[in-house]
């Protein structure tokens, strides 16, 4: 993927920054830094309103990747359907494990997170945090989605919807009752 320049993203390239999801390659720049030429991807995402320069040489240690592939967005999708996992764990240590597979920029431990924080009609009442963190996984890996599939964002909601609903709901008396 590298290219002879040592370049492995050209101007127009979807990518993925762990810390703020699918953005697009703007421009490659040479910018002097401390005295020193520094060639960087200015990276644009679009739903913060954000601009961001990675050096292209720490591009990758950084996390800048390519788009999920398509058998990797239908692992994410099949995670979806599959059974939350809650570890009996205080909130505040999940919810920074949440936060840190959020962050990750990998796709199957978003979608992981979406899938133990979603909430079914029937189940209780998420709490503020929950909420928080459930939306920014599921905004997080709709975007993805929609950009892996050139989709729009709608489309890729609709779709990661009916992954959710397909998914095992587990109630608090049927989880006692398969430990028993």
């Amino acid at each position: 993927m590298t290219s002879k320049t040592g370049l492995e993203f050209k101007v127009g390239d979807a990518v993925v920054y762990p810390a703020h999801g699918v953005g697009k390659v703007a421009a490659i720049e040479t910018q002097e830094v401390a005295g020193m030429a520094l060639e960087v991807y200015v990276v644009t995402f679009e739903h913060e309103k954000m601009t961001l320069r990675v050096p292209t040489k720490k591009a990758k240690t950084a996390g800048l990747r390519t788009l999920a592939a398509d058998d990797t967005v239908s692992k994410a999708l099949t995670t979806l359907k599959g059974r939350a996992r809650v570890k009996r764990t205080m909130w505040s240590r999940r919810a920074q494990e949440y936060e840190a597979k959020i962050n990750s920029g990998d796709l199957i431990s978003i979608a992981e997170v979406v899938r133990d924080l979603h909430r079914a009609d029937t189940q209780p009442e998420q709490s503020y945090s929950e909420r928080q963190l459930y939306e920014s996984a599921l905004d997080r890996m709709a975007r993805e989605v929609a950009a892996a599939n050139k989709i729009d964002k709608d489309a890729a909601m609709a779709l990661l919807g009916k992954s959710l609903s397909a998914k095992k709901v587990v109630t608090p008396a049927a989880e006692e009752a398969e430990a028993a």
